[in-house]
């Protein structure tokens, strides 16, 4: 049983433990402060601990944090303790200033992303972009008439992304690569055209969908 540890004890992270051990792996949730998941340690069987701890036990891993704090929750967990393993990255660029219009702000700018800076300070650790284009409750077995919807992800390396693609396929997704870590400048953008009717309409279910020709 391959074990999953998911950094981040917000509601995407919350979300990716119980889908992951829905799917059968065993899974831990780490948290700066992992008192504070008692309760969802009750409900869904999902043990916590500390990013470090998390982040040393798990085979594969899950950055579900804030993207204002993702190195520093990278850092936390310790450079030795995912050197070398898998980090899925749901993260995204958001400021906390508030949306113009429906489209949020971002701290990188259309020629960088956070998934370049997190490669770049931590160059063992195998990051691969995924999860980050759609919200929590249709990240796990999403349901849509139009058939599963597209999940773009990309990093450097080649092995590690066969690997989140089958993950992608397993939680109902059909999984397109879109290349190295560079095409995280296209890929964590779509997080702000995503938010756009939410914020404008209050419709936050939708989902993209590539249609090939």
């Amino acid at each position: 049983m391959e074990k999953v540890g998911i950094l981040g004890s917000a509601v995407v992270g919350q979300t990716l433990a119980q889908g992951f051990k829905a799917h059968g792996y065993e899974v831990r949730i780490g948290s700066r402060s992992p008192a504070k998941l008692a309760s969802f340690t009750e409900s869904s069987g999902v043990p916590a601990g500390t990013l470090e701890a998390v982040a040393g036990w798990g085979d594969l891993l899950v950055l579900a944090v804030q993207g204002t704090g993702a190195e520093a929750a990278l850092s936390l967990a310790g450079v030795d303790s995912h050197r070398g393993k898998i980090v899925i990255d749901t993260t995204n660029p958001i400021t906390p200033d508030p949306p113009v219009d429906g489209v949020i702000k971002y701290f990188t700018g259309p020629n960088s992303s956070l998934l370049e800076q997190l490669q770049a300070a931590f160059p063992d650790t195998r990051l691969v972009k995924a999860f980050n284009s759609v919200g929590s409750p249709r990240m796990v077995n999403p349901a849509y008439a139009g058939g599963r919807p597209t999940m773009f992800f990309c990093g450097n390396d080649a092995e590690a992304k066969a690997r989140v693609a089958d993950i992608l396929k397993q939680f109902g997704w059909d999984p397109v690569d879109m290349g190295t870590a560079v095409a995280a400048r296209a890929i964590e953008p779509l997080c702000q055209l995503w938010c756009i009717p939410g914020f404008r309409e209050n419709h936050w279910t939708h989902a993209f969908k590539l249609l090939w020709d």
